[in-house]
């Protein structure tokens, strides 16, 4: 059988009667399984569980934040390492500034 006889024959077949296609909408069509039931029950409990922590984490917040407030509230040592950077800091702007007398 040469090639040309093959296609011939491939050609001249007539095609397989075809189902009409419904669309998608085979025979388990809207059907969904009880694990998917499990997993919705589950998220809608986890969704609880978080709004409730939200909850309580947002009653712990003040309305209004007041700065010294916040400050006479912090521990003695927060307020040092706050302060020692600010040292620091303006002991470098001293050394860095050129006295009158050096070339810059």
């Amino acid at each position: 059988m040469s090639a040309t006889e093959a296609v011939t024959y491939v050609l001249a077949q007539t095609p397989v009667p075809v189902t009409p296609d419904p669309g998608g909408q085979g025979e388990d069509f809207g059907k969904s399984s009880p694990v998917g039931l499990v997993l919705l029950v589950v998220f809608a409990i986890a969704v609880v569980f978080l709004i409730r922590s939200m909850t309580k984490h947002l009653k712990k917040v003040p309305v209004v934040f007041d700065e010294q407030k916040a400050a006479a509230a912090a521990p003695a040592r927060v307020k040092r390492a706050e302060a020692e950077p600010a040292e620091e800091s303006e002991a470098e702007r001293s050394e860095a500034k050129p006295g009158k007398g050096e070339a810059s």
